[in-house]
């Protein structure tokens, strides 16, 4: 059995989670706000920082869906040159590549 197989069956939280190891497996500096109540609406999920890389990350369940804050952050960080992912359960071949 991949992760592939077991993938779609994951929660939003143990996605992330596994992602997070991984990052930081790979050398990466992970970020996230523990309690996000008193942030900015719609900020990504976590920030991902590995020389000359920095990352904004949201993080979705295969079948969530993001809150038009989440996109209007999205959206401002890519216009600004910035690398910001939506990713999900189903990306984790692509994520893997990209973390090494």
């Amino acid at each position: 059995m991949t992760f592939l197989d077991v993938a779609p069956k994951l929660t939003e939280k143990q996605f992330m989670a596994s992602i997070f190891r991984l990052a930081r497996l790979q050398g990466w500096a992970v970020y996230h706000t523990f309690d996000s109540r008193r942030s900015a609406a719609g900020f990504p999920d976590a920030v991902m920082v590995k020389r000359p890389r920095v990352l904004f990350i949201e993080f979705k369940a295969d079948r969530g869906t993001l809150t038009d804050a989440q996109r209007a952050w999205i959206d401002e960080l890519r216009a600004c040159g910035q690398e910001a992912y939506i990713w999900r359960p189903i990306h984790f071949e692509s994520i893997m590549k990209l973390l090494r």
